[in-house]
């Protein structure tokens, strides 16, 4: 589905940020992309959207990362932004979800199913005609995962998912995370939530992939996490 091969990037000259960074994405896997501060994530996810383009090849389900694909590959990739007010522009929820499929050329009434299909989905059918600044933080977070989801996208990237969320809304992000049958790749450096939705884990440091394999090793292992300047999910400190 996902597919990185010794991919490398600078924003400055001989200071790379990611280095012949590799590796593969199956489809419907859940992976979570961790680091410490500057270690590539947020570079990762610009890359893989054809926002920024480095050396190497990046591809998604076997359509190569380019200018002349972007249309393809950004309809297969649906994003959700860390600060959900950068995402929801629209007066109310439901315009927001029916603003991708609309510019994609799908009729209204066929926009406006979809959006009563995902808001269902979601539970959250109540929010559908409410105004995106009159919802609670926790609310539009659900809201811009449920505006993605109408776009219908194969994969689905996050970034940050459960920050600035309190505790109910950070549980009813991981359960919506965890029913979505979309292939995952969710940056964070909030280890529970990724222990929580994550089946598989990407370290990276240095602009390197440091691990690669189980989030159930790699997020118990204190001493690779240490090493990389990252601390054991709060549930297994004590």
């Amino acid at each position: 589905m996902i597919e990185f091969e010794n991919v490398s990037f600078s924003y400055e000259k001989d200071r790379p940020v990611l280095r012949d960074v590799s590796f593969r994405i199956e489809t419907g896997e859940a992976v979570g992309l961790i680091g410490a501060n500057g270690a590539g994530k947020s570079t990762v996810m610009k890359l893989l959207l054809g926002l920024l383009s480095g050396e190497g090849r990046i591809a998604v389900d076997g359509v190569e990362v380019r200018k002349e694909n972007l249309r393809e590959i950004r309809r297969k990739l649906g994003f959700v932004l860390q600060n959900s007010d950068n995402q929801m522009f629209m007066p109310t929820v439901c315009e927001d979800m029916m603003f991708g499929p609309l510019n994609y050329m799908v009729s209204r009434e066929q926009a406006e199913k979809k959006v009563d299909e995902v808001l269902a989905q979601l539970g959250l059918t109540e929010l559908k005609y409410r105004h995106n600044h009159r919802i609670s933080g926790g609310e539009k977070r659900m809201a811009a995962i449920a505006t993605i989801l109408a776009m219908e996208p194969e994969a689905v990237l996050m970034d940050e998912p459960s920050s600035a969320l309190d505790p109910c809304n950070r549980r009813l992000v991981i359960n919506v995370i965890r029913s979505l049958p979309q292939t995952k790749l969710i940056t964070s450096h909030d280890l529970d939530m990724i222990w929580d939705t994550c089946s598989r884990v990407i370290l990276l440091s240095g602009g390197r992939v440091a691990a690669d394999g189980p989030a159930r090793e790699i997020l118990r292992d204190r001493e690779l996490l240490e090493k990389h300047r990252m601390e054991l999910p709060l549930r297994f400190q004590s």
